[in-house]
């Protein structure tokens, strides 16, 4: 893997990103606040944990704040079964957006894996 310099130009981080403005996006209308509140500190959760753990000093310092950044993932993951269940949004838009969380758990589940195991260049 090659030296990545910033946190900016990691995946995980970037699709993080992408995931805050669907956030935004999906409940801008939505009138429960405390519930939109909710999501949305989930989601800038994720994607500010892990810039925050890249900047900190070691691989385990990093590999603790990605633990945290999966957890505030399947907190969003969930909140969109309940914005499901309150028709907040599509039952469509939904499952999509919970497969899409997955699949970044998924990514910063291998990601904490190399860290604690590099791979020799």
């Amino acid at each position: 893997m090659p030296t990545i310099k910033n946190f900016e130009d990691l995946e995980i981080w970037q699709m993080s990103r992408e995931y805050v403005t669907s956030i935004y996006a999906d409940f801008k209308a939505c009138k429960d606040f405390a519930f939109r509140d909710q999501i949305i500190r989930a989601g800038i959760s994720i994607m500010n944990n892990i810039s925050e753990g890249f900047c900190r000093n070691s691989d385990a310092e990093f590999r603790n704040f990605l633990n945290i950044a999966k957890g505030s993932a399947g907190e969003v993951k969930s909140m969109y079964y309940i914005a499901e269940d309150q028709k907040f949004i599509t039952p469509e838009l939904a499952a999509e957006r919970r497969e899409n969380l997955q699949k970044l758990m998924n990514y910063i589940s291998s990601f904490m894996n190399y860290l604690k195991h590099p791979k020799s260049s």
